[in-house]
């Protein structure tokens, strides 16, 4: 198996894609609402080929994107010829050899090597990873705050939330508005719980638009008198101060949830010792792929606290349903008028979604459970799409 499981060949892909009503925030970076707008996304595929004929494939659209595509330029032809199965050798390699950037390279190779090393043994990924659940309750996760017809209110937030609700929703997070506007936090936040009752429960991620400290104490106070679950990435610091976050953490009741915006394992588990979080925030396109993400889980594991996986997509579910210490898949983003994102992004070509109604009456996802990652793409729509191709050899 060892030869046969050689890598030969490394390709990534570009695939242009256009999502209609979604446009952008007053500052151009937050996805929202927008009637009538044509949001044009880049989405990208990894392919690592081997000598006996295994691939091992992965699509992302969000993650490092374009700057993983950089990265794995950088390391692609140090992967030719090595066991594809060796991921924790590779990953120790990779982890140096981009020590000076942010490693986001990392993850669409590794997430690669795990879809080939299940293709190869037939079995799913979580199942080498040791599984532990094979249903995954979510929570919907909005889209930004906008300002025309969308969740353009608190009462908007609060109306989607019960919708939500209704559909089995156990758990629905915010992200609002990125002005400044702190009363309309404020409003979202109660006018949200009130809406939705007692037991459904809801989060806040501000991602890091709160100007001052002063901001994300009022807003937490609001979290703390709703009886939210957690509060994330307040602070405009980018999500990565562990003294101001343990400072919040002083004076509000309200978890935090951190992690985000650090990178890798050391990172996190510097965060947690420093008393900088409650939860603690992992992703598989961000922090070194489905290895990484595993480290960062059992650390946190060891000082008692829960993981909570960030982002959508197969690679999130295969590492949630291997770790116990876990509570909802993040199912996102999402908001009321969209179109769900799988009819633009037809990157998958055997159903598999992450849109509104992805989840069953129970208000859960399932694990794919073939082979890898158990995702079969569509390779008509990716070539018939693809505008940028570099090959590894």
């Amino acid at each position: 198996m060892g030869d046969d499981l050689r890598i030969r060949r490394v390709v990534t892909r570009e695939v242009p894609w256009t999502m209609p009503d979604l446009g952008r925030d007053a500052l151009g970076f937050n996805p929202v609402y927008a009637k009538g707008a044509q949001a044009r996304n880049m989405g990208y595929v990894v392919t690592i080929e081997t000598d006996g004929g295994v691939t091992g494939e992965y699509a992302w659209s969000q993650g490092g994107r374009g700057v993983s595509t950089t990265q794995i330029a950088m390391v692609g032809r140090y992967l030719i010829g090595k066991n594809a199965l060796d991921r924790e050798l590779i990953w120790n390699d990779l982890k140096r050899a981009l020590r000076k950037h942010d490693r986001f390279g990392i993850s669409p190779i590794d997430i690669a090597l795990w879809d080939l090393a299940g293709k190869s043994l037939g079995a799913p990924v979580h199942a080498l990873l040791g599984t532990y659940r094979r249903k995954l309750p979510a929570y919907a996760s909005t889209y930004f705050g906008d300002s025309g017809g969308g969740l353009d209110s608190p009462q908007a937030f609060a109306d989607f939330a019960v919708r939500c609700r209704e559909l089995g929703y156990p758990a629905f997070k915010i992200h609002g508005w990125t002005d400044g506007n702190i009363a309309r936090e404020v409003a979202t936040v109660l006018a949200t719980r009130a809406a939705v009752g007692p037991e459904m429960d809801l989060m806040l991620d501000p991602a890091c638009h709160y100007p001052t400290f002063a901001a994300a104490l009022k807003v937490g106070r609001a979290c703390d008198e709703a009886n939210y679950l957690w509060y994330e990435d307040p602070y405009s610091d980018g999500g990565v101060s562990a003294f101001a976050h343990r400072k919040l953490r002083q004076l509000i009741r309200t978890p935090l949830l951190l992690g985000e915006h650090v990178r890798g394992l050391e990172a996190h588990v510097d965060q947690i010792v420093a008393e900088g979080t409650d939860f603690v925030r992992a992703d598989p396109d961000y922090d070194g792929g489905i290895t990484g993400v595993m480290k960062i889980a059992h650390a946190a594991e060891g000082f008692g606290l829960d993981c909570e996986i960030h982002a959508s997509g197969p690679a999130h579910r295969h590492a949630m349903a291997a770790i116990r210490n876990t509570n909802y898949y993040e199912l996102g983003l999402v908001a009321p008028g969209l179109d769900p994102k799988s009819r633009h992004y037809r990157v998958y070509a055997d159903g598999y979604t992450d849109d509104l109604e992805s989840i069953d009456p129970q208000g859960c996802v399932t694990v794919p459970d073939g082979p890898g990652l158990g995702v079969t793409l569509d390779w008509d729509w990716i070539r018939g799409r693809e505008t940028g191709v570099a090959v590894y050899e």
